[in-house]
């Protein structure tokens, strides 16, 4: 793949990436604010009763964080990790079997959706008043400690499936290697600490929306990614994969 088609798809990347992280915006303002703003609610009430209610100068409004904050935040995020994506794709098309663009896009975007939940349903992600600010540092080390973790074990799971392919058949190997990693993660699940950090009066049923909520946006923006940004890279890939093959081609004489 020369250097033209890769900036082609690292472009169509980020924009897809925009475009994926629109459909999130949409789905974090509807399902997850209320939750965030139900979560700030029981935070102040729960401060004033116990006679903390002191007022606090507020650098960024609620509402700015609710709008342009989290706009800018989703999209960007969104830009950055289509950017990234396109970058893997352009190393995993052909390599990881032989599909098209739109099965590779559609594969990574699942991966993608794997890794976030290795380290998320270990430790997942938290509204407003849950959480103990003396072990964030701690908690986000781990996080990202379990994500890594992900990235390599899915790596590792995939080198295992396409090894064993000659011996078990893919699917076999497709079975083995997707075992092994749940295996894996389930070990290090084990070994790694857990934090439960609800506080007492907290209500579960909000706890559980505001989580599923969180999850709803990552999947809709690799979902949203997956398919726009399968289609963009066919564009580009189908017309030079048949450039390559009509310069291969002999020449009639």
């Amino acid at each position: 793949m020369n250097s033209v088609t890769i900036r082609n798809l690292l472009v169509r990347g980020m924009l897809a990436g925009l475009a994926a992280g629109a459909l999130a915006l949409v789905v974090a303002y509807l399902l997850g604010e209320p939750h965030v703003d139900a979560a700030i609610g029981f935070e102040e009430s729960h401060s004033h009763s116990h006679g903390h209610g002191h007022e606090e100068v507020e650098v960024v409004s609620r509402a700015m964080q609710s709008t342009a904050g989290l706009a800018t935040g989703v999209l960007v995020y969104g830009v950055a990790l289509g950017g990234i994506a396109a970058l893997v794709f352009c190393f995993a098309l052909g390599r990881i079997g032989r599909f098209n663009a739109r099965t590779t896009a559609a594969l990574l975007s699942g991966a993608a959706l794997v890794v976030y939940l290795v380290p998320f349903l270990k430790y997942p992600a938290n509204p407003p008043a849950v959480g103990n600010p003396d072990t964030i540092g701690q908690r986000t080390a781990l996080y990202f400690l379990m994500m890594l973790l992900g990235i390599l074990l899915a790596v590792g799971a995939t080198i295992l499936g396409r090894r064993l392919v000659p011996r078990l058949g893919t699917w076999y190997a497709t079975v083995a290697g997707g075992t092994a990693f749940v295996v894996a993660v389930g070990i290090a699940y084990a070994f790694l600490p857990s934090y439960d950090n609800v506080p007492h009066g907290f209500p579960g049923t909000l706890l559980w929306e505001f989580r599923l909520s969180t999850l709803a946006v990552q999947a809709v923006l690799w979902a949203g990614f997956g398919l726009l940004f399968g289609h963009l890279a066919e564009r580009v890939v189908a017309p030079a994969r048949e450039a390559v093959a009509a310069e291969a081609a002999p020449v009639a004489t």
